[in-house]
């Protein structure tokens, strides 16, 4: 039996430098999948689509609402050549009644111990319309390590740098942020997976730099101090969500190989000003996540806010337009005041204004955020300043011997010490 799995491209942040990491979600699916079947995967981010592969099932992995037009152009192509068609992820999720009109099956919730029965389903002829785990996760230590065979490792490198392969250690958020769908995606309770099975998925990455996509680490103290102190020997750099604001924790997370994070700067308060100094102080990076266009901003707001950022020299920063996703506790309140401008879904990149702001129109707010992207990087374009947290990181490599240089020629990779590899 052959499944093609396929994740449809989507329309990128303006001004940001485009660049694309190895995607999670298809390579955690294709870890579920029972053995035998055979996977073909294409990111259509990065090369096309085959719509005559003979595959007896095609599965579309949806992270994005952005990316769920394109999705469902593409399911419309493979149901026309008689294919069977079922979603799965993130934004099939969040859009589960209005994807079960483009698929013959979709899948909510999470995988692991649950496709056994699904392909079972199919084999049958008996394929149900949803399959719903949405409110039942599977135990944590039923995670393991994603199936990353299935990537094809040399598309993904920007000029020859090597993007990070994404992990991840624990699964839900106790933090019900305003603009997150995490709580009705991976529930308010933090469930974190066992530090040893955490290693050993890292351990088999040959990848050096890592992205711990877990939506926050600041849930639980001693279970950090657990991996990051696990995490020392494998002398990995990586790139992670906040980490908690202790100075043991941050002592230990820098030994740990902590490259840079993504620090969501909401204000220009001392609380901001104090913890960006902190992780300067151990030699971590800061990409701030901006949201512009709060209740509380207006125009000067932004200005003043912008100028922060600069005071503070921050790494690098990512502007983004607060967005109304459907199931995030903003969602609810911006409908039941008529606030909602657009259900365009090709428009919810966090790029463009799809609501009325509070403080200004939405033609400000749009105009503000090309201000700030175009005065944050006036003296230095976005690949510039990522350019300058890669040498650093290049640099720490090198020092511990773990550096590693992708050849696009060879399509190979050179190892320091070893050689050709």
């Amino acid at each position: 039996m052959k499944l093609k799995l396929v994740y449809p491209c989507w329309p990128k942040l303006d001004r940001q430098t485009e660049f694309h990491l190895p995607p999670h979600g298809p390579v955690v699916f294709a870890a579920a999948v029972p053995a035998g079947i055979e996977v073909a995967f294409t990111d259509e981010n990065l090369e096309a689509i085959d719509f005559d592969d003979p595959a007896d099932l095609v599965a579309i992995s949806t992270m994005l609402t952005c990316q769920l037009p394109r999705a469902f152009e593409v399911a419309r192509e493979f149901k026309a050549r008689g294919r069977t068609v079922i979603f799965g992820g993130i934004a099939t999720m969040l859009h589960a009644e209005e994807v079960m009109q483009h698929a013959d099956s979709v899948f909510l919730g999470e995988v692991e111990g649950r496709l056994e029965a699904l392909f079972e389903d199919f084999r049958k002829g008996k394929l149900k319309k949803v399959y719903d785990f949405m409110n039942n996760p599977p135990a944590i230590e039923l995670v393991g390590t994603a199936r990353r065979e299935i990537l094809n490792r040399e598309l993904y490198n920007y000029r020859g740098v090597q993007m990070l392969d994404l992990v991840h250690a624990s699964r839900g958020c106790k933090f019900d942020c305003f603009p997150c769908c995490t709580g009705f995606l991976g529930g308010k309770k933090f469930r974190p997976r066992p530090v040893d099975q955490v290693i050993e998925e890292m351990e088999a990455i040959r990848n050096n730099r890592l992205f711990i996509v877990d939506n926050s680490l600041a849930q639980d103290r001693e279970w950090l101090k657990d991996l990051f102190t696990a995490m020392i020997p494998l002398k990995k750099k990586w790139v992670s969500h906040p980490i908690l604001d202790d100075p043991e924790i941050l002592k230990l997370a820098a030994d740990a190989g902590a490259w840079y994070v993504y620090q969501a700067v909401f204000d220009t308060s001392d609380v901001i000003r104090n913890r960006i100094r902190r992780l300067k102080d151990h030699g971590i990076g800061i990409e701030g996540t901006i949201i512009l266009g709060t209740d509380d901003q207006d125009e000067d707001d932004i200005k003043r806010l912008v100028d922060f950022l600069l005071e503070v020299e921050l790494d690098v920063a990512e502007f983004t337009i607060l967005t109304p996703f459907p199931h995030s506790p903003i969602r609810g309140q911006m409908e039941g005041e008529g606030r909602i401008l657009s259900n365009n879904w090709i428009d919810y990149t966090a790029g463009k204004v799809v609501f009325q702001p509070k403080k200004m129109t939405p033609e400000k707010l749009q105009e503000m955020y090309h201000y700030a992207w175009d005065t944050f990087y006036a003296g230095g374009g976005h690949q510039l300043k990522m350019g300058e947290l890669f040498k650093n990181v290049i640099r720490r490599e090198m020092d511990d011997g773990t550096y590693r240089r992708y050849n696009p020629k060879t399509r190979r990779t050179f190892d320091r010490q070893k050689g050709q590899a």
